[in-house]
């Protein structure tokens, strides 16, 4: 779909990035990167996160640019993958895309994602699962019922109104710098969500499919990671909700304006 820039803040055209976070996704990751829309987006950079197997030799095949980060974990691939991007000679982009390596998210839906975002009226947009199709399985009731929760806490604690902390979501690069994201494992998601609420960014989230991932997972798909996932973004809400607002960069905290796209 054609999309239209209205925000004047941006280059012309606006420089996207995608950050795409993978550990043993040989046999997925081919279909996610044929999958982006190459017009919209002008780099993909694949954040090999301990892989054994051909990960980063298949990302390299499809066109993205491959770093190491041999620290396991989602926040600690997310985080190399944006310190990679400040290194580039050209600065880094006006809108940085995550995406998962496992085929669940349908990465030609990115145009919905970021189009609010260059249209001036967001800050970020978060793909929602919940509102969106999903493919029977493809969200383990454990899954559901974690997002909800945690989403109903944000709500208490932060005022936010979220509906899920899917990993497909797009945020504009100053706004992202603003937050100082730290986290390096399962709480990256929930992070991002509550700081971009303190921070009183403009969010919104806007209905994604999801389908069946190709491979186990590794967090939904055992016991023992579900449980270490589960407790760290309780944890982090609540260490957050009962600490008091601290500034990071932001001239103003208020509430998020969380409203559907």
């Amino acid at each position: 779909m054609p999309l239209t820039v209205s925000d004047r803040s941006f280059r012309e055209p606006p420089v996207l990035a995608v950050v795409i976070p993978a550990l043993n996704e040989e046999a997925s990751l081919p279909l996610v990167l044929a999958d982006i829309p190459r017009g919209l987006v002008q780099s993909v950079v694949v954040v090999d996160n301990g892989s054994h197997d051909r990960t980063a030799e298949v990302a390299r095949l499809g066109g993205a640019h491959v770093v190491a980060e041999p620290q396991r974990g989602y926040g600690a691939a997310c985080l190399r993958g944006l310190a990679e991007l400040t290194r580039r000679p050209e600065g880094p982009p006006d809108v940085v895309v995550f995406l998962d390596a496992d085929y669940s998210d349908h990465a030609d839906e990115m145009p919905s994602i970021v189009q609010p975002i260059l249209e001036g009226r967001r800050d970020m947009v978060l793909g929602s699962r919940l509102l969106g199709q999903r493919e029977r399985g493809a969200m383990p009731p454990q899954s559901v019922w974690g997002n909800r929760l945690a989403c109903f806490l944000m709500r208490i604690f932060f005022g936010a109104h979220y509906t899920d902390l899917g990993p497909f979501r797009a945020i504009r690069w100053d706004c992202l710098e603003r937050l100082g994201m730290v986290d390096r494992n399962f709480g990256w998601t929930v992070e991002m969500q509550i700081k971009a609420a303190r921070q009183g960014l403009r969010v919104g989230e806007v209905p994604v499919s999801y389908r069946r991932r190709i491979g186990a997972s590794k967090i939904s798909g055992t016991v023992r990671g579900t449980i270490k996932a589960g407790s760290k973004i309780l944890y982090l809400i609540a260490r957050y909700g009962l600490a008091p607002a601290r500034p990071t960069g932001s001239p103003a905290l208020a509430p998020a304006q969380n409203q559907n796209s």
